[in-house]
């Protein structure tokens, strides 16, 4: 067997383990009212994102139409049906954070990533948002790289705290 035909079956042993871990999960709330949230957040959690292949699994086995799983997803901007960077970039673009400088900000770091807003760097490392607001109006301009805040950050450190990671 080729080394190709063993990664490729290595990866296709994991997508199985991660859907039957969902597919527990389901198990524990497909009987719950207005537990669709909470599956999807822990789904994404597990594999991710939730593709096409996986909406479909849970709107069978939670016993809904996919039209609401896929309107669900679409609706919130935590989800996300394309794979994502592991680590999460949110500028806040809030009244604060925006006057503060927040707009240049997002603009080096699109040029610092090479991505626009939405988007996962090549490498994977990444994936850039921006936010309404994360609460730290006082911090502005701040920004999260995961659940870490940055506060009053400017261009001139965005290098630094991106080398962290």
């Amino acid at each position: 067997m080729s080394e190709k035909n063993v990664k490729c079956e290595s990866c296709t042993n994991q997508k199985s383990q991660k859907f039957d871990e969902i597919a527990n999960i389901i198990d524990l709330y497909k009987d719950k009212e207005g537990s669709l949230i909470q599956v999807l957040h822990l789904a994404q959690e597990i594999y991710g994102y939730l593709p096409l292949e996986l909406q479909k699994m849970i709107a069978t086995s939670m016993e809904i139409p996919l039209s609401e799983v896929s309107g669900v997803i679409t609706f919130y901007s935590f989800f996300s049906t394309t794979p994502r960077g592991e680590h999460t970039i949110r500028v806040c673009l809030g009244t604060a954070c925006y006057v503060r400088g927040g707009k240049k900000l997002v603009e080096r770091l699109q040029e610092i990533l090479n991505v626009q807003i939405g988007e996962t760097t090549q490498d994977g490392k990444f994936t850039f948002e921006i936010a309404r607001c994360i609460g730290a109006c006082g911090l502005a301009p701040a920004m999260m790289i995961d659940k870490k805040v940055y506060k009053q950050v400017n261009v001139n450190k965005l290098e630094s705290i991106l080398s962290k990671y």
